[in-house]
C-alpha cells in the first residue's frame, strides 16, 4: 500500500507515493530532496488550488484543459521528460503522472525542454505505475498504451475515449507487460523509414495531438 505525500517546500511542492508505513516518518524529497515528516496529501484538492492559481492568469490555460491525462512510466531521460510536459501543454492534457524512474520537476534539464510548461501542467508522481493506472480507471479514464503490438491500431484510426488516459513506457522497452494487460486499447504510429519508432518523447506529442484534436472537435459539436 502506498500513500501520498507533498513536498514542504514552496519552491517545489511535488507530491510523490510512499509506503504507507512511512506516514509520520522522516523521508526525502523525491524531487528536491529536502528532508520532510511524510503526513498524507489530498491530491485532488491539490490539484484544484494548483489549478485555480494557474488560472487567475491572462490565458485561462485551467479551464482549456481536455479529458486528457498522460501515464508516463520509467521515461529515463529528463530532456525527454521536459519535451512531453511542453506537448502536454500545447495539447492541453489535465494532467502527467510520472510513474517509476521519471523524472519530476524541478529539474533544470526538465525545464529546459520544457521551457515552463512543467509549471502549468498538472502532475503527480507515482512510485508504481500499475498502482497510478489502476487509480486512473478507478477515476473513469480509459488507457490507450501507444505501443507497437499485434493488437495495435493505427493511431488515425483510434475512436478516442471521451476520458483518455495516454500511456507510455519506457525509451528502450515502451509500455511494460503489465500495463500492456492493462488496457484495452493500443495505438501505433506506422513507421515508413528504416526505424521501428520513434523518439518517446516525439511519438507522445503525435499522439496526443491526435487525441486532443479529436477530443476537442467532439466537444465543438456537442
Amino acid at each position: 500500500m502506498h500513500a501520498t505525500v507533498r513536498c514542504p517546500n514552496p519552491e517545489c511542492a511535488a507530491v510523490f507515493d510512499i509506503a504507507v508505513e512511512r506516514l509520520g516518518r522522516n523521508v526525502y524529497c523525491v524531487a528536491c530532496g529536502r528532508r520532510m515528516s511524510a503526513k498524507r496529501h489530498d491530491v485532488e484538492s491539490a490539484l484544484r488550488a494548483r489549478s485555480a492559481s494557474a488560472g487567475s492568469g491572462s490565458d485561462g490555460w485551467a479551464t482549456r484543459r481536455l479529458p486528457i491525462e498522460a501515464l508516463l512510466d520509467d521515461v529515463r531521460s529528463l530532456w525527454n521528460v521536459g519535451s512531453m510536459f511542453r506537448s502536454a501543454d500545447a495539447c492541453a492534457v489535465a494532467r502527467l503522472l510520472l510513474c517509476g524512474i521519471t523524472g519530476t520537476p524541478p529539474r533544470r534539464e526538465i525545464a529546459k525542454t520544457a521551457l515552463g510548461a512543467d509549471e502549468v501542467v498538472a502532475w503527480t508522481y507515482h512510485a508504481d505505475a500499475a498502482e497510478a493506472l489502476d487509480d486512473a480507471i478507478a477515476r473513469g479514464l480509459t488507457p490507450v498504451a501507444l505501443e507497437s503490438t499485434p493488437r495495435a491500431v493505427a493511431l488515425a484510426e483510434i475512436v478516442w475515449p471521451a476520458r483518455t488516459l495516454l500511456v507510455v513506457g519506457n525509451e528502450v522497452d515502451g509500455v511494460s507487460p503489465r500495463l500492456l494487460d492493462r488496457c484495452g486499447l493500443y495505438a501505433a504510429i506506422p513507421m515508413r523509414g528504416a526505424k521501428e519508432s520513434l523518439n518517446v518523447a516525439v511519438a507522445f506529442g503525435i499522439a496526443a495531438y491526435v487525441a486532443a484534436t479529436a477530443l476537442a472537435a467532439r466537444s465543438a459539436h456537442g
